[in-house]
């Protein structure tokens, strides 16, 4: 029999704890035999003194076997079940892009995403957008759309991983978010849980990025891979840019539009097309649906210039309660805002950096993001057109177009977007999208 207050005591001493201690803690967290004010010890003493990796994959493998874990064996698949999870960034829609592309491909994806919080929009509030899109259907619906169409994009269930719910939320009140064993467990802990075959992971480097520098990003790429393969799930990551949006928009139904484009072939964004190319590479070498990555690209770029791609995303959006023509009539749907304003540049020059966290605190204030947990969101504003790293501008040109619902909210949102530019005298040197 272990005491909560003895496992606290030795990782607060820096010993490491045994499988079956962290197992005993994990299953008082979900069955509330352990108090809250000793989840928080204890998440305080793992932030400070770290986990081994036998400790993370411990705590990983407890927090998914505290629920549902999916099986989808029993649905006679014709390929592997895939996913991709990002730690998120502004501009970052490409889960929108990948489910479909890798369904496409002969791969399922049921991918489980969550909302935003802070200055990175969330992937569900994006589909939220969409009127009458489920973002939290029935198991049965959920495996009905992902056998069928081949994807599913929905919201964690509280039967999946729900010690890892409470324990997060006392983590975002305890200033103990940022401990990589806990993020670890966190992410893989839901993904584990999906049943998946193979996952990739997208880990953000740069100023809109949840890690701070390229170590600590580094740092925590390596504990997902190494836990995630350690729990038997093949993993691997990917370390890209978010010194600047991944794509030129913000904003929950912008971002929705902005997908539609790509899909369409309207119109790719070079920095959007290289990150989605080269986690969907790896996903299908991963998922053994391509031999490498030039196979696995030629496959892509036909998914996508077939039509097939798009056509999977209308499907998916009509099998979750959305309307049956999303694709061909969006903006029948998707909400617009009242003003849109462009926002012009300070001066003449080169943009040499740009604050994107703050980009992404922008929309929040138009109402696009939540300062809190359970804001309502208005989902037609944010912001266009942003201007790139290294571009050269003339004072009074457009920096962005802001889409706002009034005048009063677009000229703070003005201000906010102006600051987050920085000018030089000559371009610098642009930072690898893929590091």
């Amino acid at each position: 029999m272990f005491l909560p207050q003895e496992i606290i005591r030795k990782k607060r001493n820096g010993d490491v704890l045994s499988g079956d201690e962290i197992r005993f803690f994990v299953s008082g967290i979900s069955d509330q035999s352990i108090s809250e004010g000793q989840i928080a010890a204890l998440a305080m003493a793992v932030y400070f003194k770290g986990m081994e990796l036998d400790e993370r994959v411990a705590l990983t493998l407890a927090m998914r076997d505290s629920g549902q874990v999916l099986d989808w064996r029993g649905l006679d698949l014709s390929g592997p079940v895939l996913d991709k999870h990002s730690t998120g960034g502004v501009g970052d829609l490409v889960s929108l892009l990948l489910g479909p592309m890798i369904a496409a491909c002969g791969g399922f994806v049921p991918m489980i995403s969550g909302r935003g919080l802070g200055h990175t929009g969330g992937t569900l509030d994006k589909f939220d957008a969409i009127p009458g899109y489920n973002t939290e259907p029935s198991t049965e619906l959920f495996r009905k759309t992902v056998r069928e169409v081949g994807v599913a994009i929905i919201g964690q269930t509280g039967d999946l991983a729900p010690a890892d719910k409470r324990l997060y939320a006392i983590r975002d009140v305890t200033a103990t978010v940022e401990s990589v064993a806990m993020i670890t467990g966190s992410i893989l802990s839901k993904k584990l849980s999906a049943g998946l075959d193979a996952l990739v992971m997208d880990v953000k480097v740069g100023s809109g990025a949840f890690m701070p520098n390229l170590a600590a990003s580094r740092e925590l790429a390596s504990s997902i891979v190494d836990v995630g393969n350690g729990a038997g799930l093949p993993t691997a990551a990917l370390l890209t840019d978010m010194n600047e949006p991944l794509a030129p928009c913000a904003g929950n139904a912008i971002e929705v539009r902005c997908a539609l484009d790509y899909l369409s072939g309207k119109h790719r964004p070079a920095r959007l097309h290289q990150v989605t190319m080269a986690l969907c590479s790896e996903m299908l070498v991963l998922g053994k649906l391509a031999a490498n990555a030039a196979e696995a690209e030629s496959k892509l770029m036909a998914a996508l210039n077939s039509g097939r791609a798009a056509e999977i995303f209308g499907r998916m959006i009509a099998s979750l309660g959305g309307p049956a023509d999303f694709i061909e009539k969006p903006e029948r749907y998707l909400p617009q805002a009242a003003l849109q304003i462009a926002v012009p540049a300070a001066q003449n020059g080169f943009i040499v950096a740009i604050d994107t966290r703050a980009l992404g605190m922008a929309v929040v204030s138009l109402g696009g993001g939540r300062r809190k947990p359970g804001e309502l969101l208005d989902y037609a504003v944010g912001i266009t057109q942003i201007a790139g790293l290294g571009q050269e501008v003339r004072a009074g040109e457009p920096l962005a177009i802001v889409h706002a619902q009034n005048a009063q909210a677009a000229a703070l949102a003005a201000q906010e977007i102006q600051a987050a530019f920085t000018y030089g005298l000559t371009a610098v040197a642009s930072n690898p999208i893929i590091y």
